[in-house]
């Protein structure tokens, strides 16, 4: 099912020993478009400490108490390695969380998740990698609240801004932005696969849409408080004469 990120912050999260925290924001890689970590906010309990929870870790959701259940105890959590949010997450952070928790890497094959479409954490580990200058450097993982509020620039001119985005729950694939385009065309909000941007100008918060923005403005609009059904998506995929990621 499709879900909007927004939705799911402060969204508890259950530890197999006891609550963690709250889903404080997401990192997502802007090559697969996938979310790699839930931000936990641990509050009192780790003295305002954020942490990283990967998919990997996740069981099934609540969704009607608001609660996403870990499958790591607190102490796993308070011995995992630390980040700095303020700095970029490098891929040798990366490495050493992985492999404190003996998860295999999603960088490390073909797939959404490297060796498999969903987020499991059945196959073995690989070896540690070493240490070099590029472990050490950006590897493309974005805030989602830092990107919300990004322009978005249509081929003829500014159409909006990233408001929010919609994700699958099964795969954790950022499917959608959500753009509002008020500040051009009032009270409509559209749908943007990220498939169709032509790039993304990070430094000015600037995303560029191979769209125009008479196209946009007669095409479906959406409504944040329907859900997401295969018949709208179809109608949205025709409409811009995209293929279905579906297919």
């Amino acid at each position: 099912m499709l879900r909007s990120l927004k939705e799911l912050y402060g969204y508890a999260l259950q530890a197999t020993d006891g609550e963690i925290g709250t889903v404080e924001e997401f990192y997502f890689d802007d090559e697969k478009w996938t979310v790699r970590y839930l931000v936990a906010n641990a509050g009192s309990w780790l003295t305002g400490r954020l942490v990283l929870i990967s998919p990997l870790a996740l069981g099934e959701p609540d969704w009607g108490s608001q609660r996403l259940p870990v499958k790591l105890t607190r102490e796993q959590i308070r011995n995992s390695p630390d980040i700095d949010t303020a700095k970029p997450i490098s891929r040798q952070h990366e490495i050493d969380y992985y492999q404190y928790y003996g998860w295999p890497y999603y960088w490390a094959g073909a797939e959404t998740w490297g060796v498999s479409p969903l987020p499991l954490a059945a196959p073995p580990p690989p070896p540690p990698e070493p240490k070099t200058e590029q472990a050490q450097g950006d590897v493309h993982l974005r805030s989602s609240r830092e990107v919300e509020g990004y322009h978005i620039q249509a081929r003829d001119g500014e159409i909006g801004h990233v408001e929010d985005f919609v994700a699958d729950d099964e795969t954790w694939r950022l499917r959608y932005l959500v753009v509002d385009t008020r500040n051009w065309w009032p009270g409509k909000k559209v749908l943007v696969a990220p498939e169709w941007i032509a790039r993304i100008s990070w430094q000015e918060a600037l995303v560029h849409v191979d769209l125009t923005r008479e196209a946009i403005k007669a095409g479906p609009a959406f409504d944040p408080g329907q859900p997401i059904n295969r018949e709208y998506e179809a109608r949205l995929y025709d409409y811009y004469g995209r293929p279905v990621y579906w297919a």
